[in-house]
């Protein structure tokens, strides 16, 4: 077999790591994802936690969609751009997504609604 070049030495371990896919009722993975959520971690380190083995240590956190010619195209007409700017879109969802994550943070972060004497109101409570 022929020698890898040092910088790529490092890389060789990730490369033959091997990913599962597993197909479950949706209970049984909405679990998993909930209880990963929950402990603040990935669904994979959840699984990894559960069958006994070390989480890993994430280089960089990151989120990802897959999309198609077609999800390009109504992105495109969404925020006003070309099909082909792909680099345009990726900006224009990754904007997006941070404002609706501000808008979650400050609505988790915002105090309870009190009704006159102070005590808190729960939506129930109007009805």
């Amino acid at each position: 077999m022929k020698q890898l070049p040092d910088k790529w030495r490092t890389s060789d371990r990730s490369i033959r790591a091997v990913q599962l896919a597993f197909e479950f009722n949706k209970s049984i993975a909405d679990a998993i994802r909930y209880e990963a959520t929950r402990q603040g971690i990935s669904p994979s380190d959840q699984i990894r936690s559960i069958i006994g083995l070390e989480p890993k240590k994430p280089k960089r956190p990151r989120l990802t969609v897959t999309l198609s010619e077609q999800d390009y195209e109504m992105l495109a007409q969404r925020y006003q751009l070309t099909p082909t700017d792909r680099q345009g879109i990726r900006d224009a969802i990754a904007k997006e997504l941070i404002a609706y994550s501000e808008l979650i943070i400050l609505h988790d972060d915002a105090p309870p609604e009190t009704d006159d004497s102070g005590d808190s109101a729960s939506p129930a409570d109007n009805a």
